[in-house]
């Protein structure tokens, strides 16, 4: 039976209860990571941790767990459902909106096998769409990966209507975000290229990982303002999160990317990240 980690402690996933007057379901106030889990060990935990307190912080949500304790939780969930290589997923909410004083947040923490994208999206290349939805950089929520994610879904679900794996996302600006659930990466000139956090963008973890290992390869790498001409004009395109690492697109809309299959660059880091997450000093 599935064992999930709720407010404290392991119980089984068909007696998990949240409150009716928690903030997440009432507004949709809360936060959540998604994670990888490889050889029984969470591939940058901490890089989670932080982005979540640096979150919960900022939008000011109610965060009553230490790294200590959610890291320890994370281990019982693993072991309980006898998963070493998983999709973990976590979630802090602000809690019961009725608890004026002493208000405590809700976490949630649960985990299934891992299951990857299919194979040939990596040895073919994707094919995206761009939405017509519009990223507000004065959204107090962007650059957050927060649970109000019915926009996200509703243009990712159109793009599997169109029989392409994501849908990119512009600001109102015109400038390139991101994708639904993805950072987007562009190779031009043999350069490689990323919208700058400021954009706003999520601080992805696996885009840090691909920025580092950027600069341990040696590839030249810039994050900055990129618009349609960006896009189009680039040799090569891919998607991150940790559970897709490196996606590469081979088409935008009816638009060719490069030679129509995954580049020289994006399987090179594509390598390097796949020996980067089975590093054990990580």
């Amino acid at each position: 039976m599935e064992q999930v980690f709720l407010n404290g402690s392991l119980v089984p996933a068909s007696q998990a209860r949240i409150g009716i007057d928690d903030s997440s379901f009432l507004y949709g106030i809360g936060l959540f990571e998604t994670m990888r889990a490889v050889g029984g060990r969470v591939f940058r935990f901490s890089d989670h941790w932080q982005r979540l307190a640096d979150s919960a912080q900022a939008l000011s949500i109610v965060n009553s767990y230490s790294k200590e304790e959610v890291q320890d939780a994370v281990g019982q969930v693993l072991r309980a459902n006898q998963l070493t290589d998983a999709r973990i997923r976590l979630t802090l909410t602000g809690g019961s909106l009725r608890a004026e004083e002493n208000r405590r947040s809700t976490l949630l923490i649960t985990a299934t096998a891992f299951v990857p994208y299919p194979k040939e999206y990596f040895e073919k290349g994707v094919r995206v769409v761009i939405t017509d939805y519009r990223q507000n950089p004065k959204d107090p929520f962007i650059g957050h990966k927060t649970t109000c994610y019915g926009p996200r879904l509703a243009a990712l679900r159109v793009a599997h209507e169109k029989l392409a794996a994501e849908a990119l996302w512009f600001t109102t600006e015109n400038r390139l975000a991101e994708g639904c659930i993805s950072n987007v990466f562009l190779i031009r000139q043999g350069k490689l290229l990323t919208p700058p956090l400021s954009t706003p963008v999520l601080p992805g973890i696996a885009r840090k990982t691909v920025l580092e290992l950027a600069q341990q390869e040696k590839i030249a790498t810039e994050e900055r303002p990129l618009d349609i001409n960006d896009l189009l004009a680039a040799e090569e395109v891919f998607l991150t999160n940790v559970v897709m690492t490196i996606l590469p697109v081979v088409a935008v809309e009816g638009h060719t990317v490069g030679e129509g299959k995954p580049g020289a660059v994006t399987r090179h880091l594509t390598q390097k990240y796949e020996e980067k997450l089975r590093d054990s000093t990580l």
